[in-house]
This record gives structure tokens, sequence and C-alpha cells, in this order.
């Protein structure tokens, strides 16, 4: 009895968690709650050295397949591939001595173009004029909306309007089609992505500027990044798409070419991969086993929960960390990993 309350304390007793991280950055706004500021990252970077045990995807997920995971190990992790995660996040990471993964979706690699979220962003919930009335083609079927008095935007409705989160109802019209819009391009391909971006260039008049707080990396950031060690590239499909909604050859190609693209970029093996979105729904087991196939040697998800000695290291679950201070930060991570 005693011995089999050991084992019991042995193996569910271990718990790592791996993090999820996308942006270093102050914007103006952040629908999708993807960045939090540089102080509080170091807030957070501290209490990671503090309270547990900060520790390489890798290292993590080769213990886990040896048996042998470490208890209250944390994993930092990126997706995406901001410009922010070298210039703001690496120098954090290196100053506190955390490692991380940084998972970079290859086709936004020094694309000069901004991922398609943030060009709804920068036309729907920025200040400025717009037409009263819109309309959009998206898979052969068109979407009328009226901003009414919405089209015109000051800065002052915009900075009342700064916390607002995607999930929220919408406080005025033009949050109403961001949220349509985001929700139907989600589960497009990236060409028919494209086609509805094309559209509302149309309609504002305006050629589509990268903003230079919302720039991705370039082919050259991605090597500095990985340069001294410390912080890993894994790969996030090459046009960032919600792989359960892409036919078989399609999905196989955005997993095999973005590992590609980074093993030519940094002329290394590149062995961990991030689902997109990474909900349950936005990959199925056969995106799994193409992942396995095409020669990575772990996924993660977004799926909430903690690294388990029995988790499967193809559907490694991820918690989303808020833009908090350092003391709400030890609160969740202490829930997360109680004592």
């Amino acid at each position: 009895m005693r011995q089999t309350t050991r084992w019991l304390a042995q193996r569910f007793g271990r718990q790592a968690v791996i993090l999820v991280y996308h942006r270093v950055a102050e914007l103006r706004s952040d629908p999708w709650s993807l960045a939090v500021t540089t102080d509080h990252f170091a807030q957070h970077l501290e209490v990671l050295r503090r309270r547990v045990r900060p520790m390489g995807l890798g290292p993590l997920v080769n213990a886990l397949r040896d048996g042998d995971l470490p208890r209250g190990a944390a994993a930092v992790t990126f997706d995406d591939g901001y410009a922010d995660n070298l210039h703001r996040a690496k120098p954090l990471l290196e100053r506190y001595e955390v490692p991380a993964t940084v998972f970079v979706t290859t086709g936004a690699i020094g694309a000069g173009r901004e991922f398609w979220w943030d060009e709804l962003d920068r036309v729907f919930l920025q200040p400025g004029v717009l037409a009263r009335e819109l309309c959009v083609t998206i898979d052969g079927r068109t979407h009328a909306w009226n901003l009414g008095e919405a089209a015109n935007y000051s800065e002052d409705s915009a900075r009342g309007h700064r916390s607002w989160r995607a999930q929220e109802p919408a406080p005025t019209p033009r949050h109403e089609v961001y949220q349509s819009l985001c929700s139907r391009l989600r589960t497009l391909a990236a060409d028919d992505q494209q086609q509805v971006l094309r559209q509302l260039q149309v309609w504002t008049g305006v050629e589509p500027a990268c903003r230079p707080s919302h720039r991705t990396l370039s082919g050259d950031e991605v090597v500095t990044l990985a340069q001294g060690g410390l912080l890993d590239v894994g790969a996030h499909t090459v046009t960032h798409p919600a792989l359960a909604h892409l036919p078989a050859a399609s999905q196989r190609q955005e997993i095999e070419q973005s590992k590609a693209d980074l093993e030519m970029l940094l002329g290394r093996p590149v062995t961990s991969f991030a689902y997109p979105f990474g909900g349950r729904s936005d990959y199925t087991g056969a995106t799994v086993s193409m992942v396995r196939a095409a020669g990575f040697t772990s996924a993660c998800s977004t799926s909430g929960g903690t690294v388990r000695p029995s988790t499967a290291p193809y559907r490694l679950p991820r918690l989303y960390v808020p833009d908090c201070d350092g003391e709400q930060f030890a609160h969740l991570l202490s829930r997360w990993l109680p004592a």
C-alpha cells in the first residue's frame, strides 16, 4: 500500500507547464490579448526564476519521453514570429537566463505585411474615416454592413475602446465588422484571406502599410534570434491556417514546408511544431500524424492544462499568459503548479 501511494505521488505529482506568449509590446489596441508589456514580461521572468524551474521546451519533451518529467518545470514559448520577440523578449530572456522557443510562421518572414488579423485591426480599430457601406464577397457569398456614425472614428473614441477584447460585445459597428471578418477569415485558406483583404484595400482606397509595431521577423532576425543557444526556433506552418479546415495535401505542405524553410535558414534541424490557433478543433488526428511523419519530435496546442507523465508529446497543452503584473502572474503560477 505504501509503495502504491509513493508511486501515485511520483507519477501524478509531477507536473510541468508550457507557457504561451505572442508579443512583448505596448499596443494601441490588442483585441486578441496577444501582447504583454515589457515591464510585465520582465516581472514574469523574475517570478519564474524565483518560483519554478525554467526549462527549454526540447529538454522538457526529452524528459517527458524518458519518463522523468521534472516537477515544477516551466517552458516559455512564443507563437507567430513578431519582430518584438527578438528586440524586446530576447534581451529580457537573456537577462534572467530563461530559455524559450519561438514558433515562426515562415511565410511571414520578411514579408513586409501584417498578419491578416492585424490588417483588420488597422482598418477597423484605428482612428480614421471610412465609407459607411461595406460589401465583401467571401467564399462566394456577399456580406454587407453599415458603419453608421462609426464610419468617422476619432482618436478619443479609439482611446476609449483600447481595452476592448474580441470576445466581448461590440461597442460600435466597426468592432462588429471586425469580429465578423475575423470569424470568417479564420478558417479560410491564405489565398482566400488575401482576396478579402484586397477587397478591403479597394474599399478604403489605401495601400496596406506594415506598421513598425506589427512587423514580423526578417530572415536575418530569425537567425539572430536563435544565436546564443538560449532561444530555439520551432515551426508554425507557412501561412498560419487553421489546419483542420484544409485538405490533407495542403496541411502536409504547410507542415513540411515550414520545417524545410527554417532548416534552410538556420542550417540545423527544427524539431518542434505548434498548431496555428491550436484549439481542439484546429487540428485533427490526421494532422498529428503528418507532424510526426514530417520529423518533428513534439507539437504544441493551446489547450489549457499542465504537462503530466501521460501527456502525448504531439498534443502538448499550453497555458496562455495574460498581460498582468508579477504578483498576479505568481498567483496564476501557484494555481497551475501548486506546491
